[in-house]
């Protein structure tokens, strides 16, 4: 039982003494922790406070200063792109144009040779054609002489009597050439 008297003495007691609460401060601790605080928070206020505030703001206008040179150089950035796909539309355009004109060229360049080429083709058949007429013309001379030669022989031999006049020898052979020539023309005409 002492126990328990003991436990209700302890109750008694501690109704009896309501002012001394351990969890509680006293009045004046509550008025100076008051006043302190206030102070503190007066200081705060008017002296960190508005440093705290420059700092923030200098922040702030670095960071909007960044942005906007950030910006600046973006836009500068898309304008040079812009300009340099211009360069390069225009390098392009410009790069077409020469290929263009340098195939016109080669087309005029080759016209030209073909041409010269035809006229060179020309030339040398026109000069094959006189050295052919000159060869023929210089054959059909000295084949006159050596067949007048053979056929004054020869018609010596037959008639015997010396055909050595040159005038009549010249007709005799005229006069063979010609039956030779028109003998050809009708036969070159039959097979025509």
């Amino acid at each position: 039982m002492t126990a328990l008297t003991f436990g209700s003495a302890a109750v008694s007691a501690a109704a009896e003494e309501p002012a001394n609460n351990v969890l509680l401060p006293h009045t004046y601790d509550l008025v100076w922790s008051l006043v302190i605080v206030v102070v503190i928070g007066l200081v705060f206020y008017k002296v960190v406070l508005p440093k705290f505030q420059t700092v923030l703001d200098e922040r702030t206008a670095q960071i909007e200063g960044g942005i906007a040179k950030a910006e600046k150089a973006q836009e500068a950035a898309d304008a040079a792109v812009a300009e340099q796909q211009k360069l390069l539309a225009e390098a392009r355009a410009d790069a077409a144009q020469v290929r263009e004109e340098a195939r016109a060229e080669g087309t005029a360049i080759i016209k030209e040779l073909k041409a010269k080429a035809s006229e060179e083709a020309e030339r040398i058949a026109e000069t094959a054609r006189r050295q052919i007429e000159a060869d023929r013309q210089a054959a059909s001379v000295s084949l006159r002489n050596e067949v007048g030669a053979l056929a004054t022989d020869l018609a010596s031999k037959i008639v015997g009597e010396s055909l050595e006049d040159s005038a009549r020898q010249s007709r005799v052979v005229d006069r063979f050439l010609d039956e030779l020539e028109a003998s050809q023309a009708v036969a070159s005409n039959k097979e025509a």
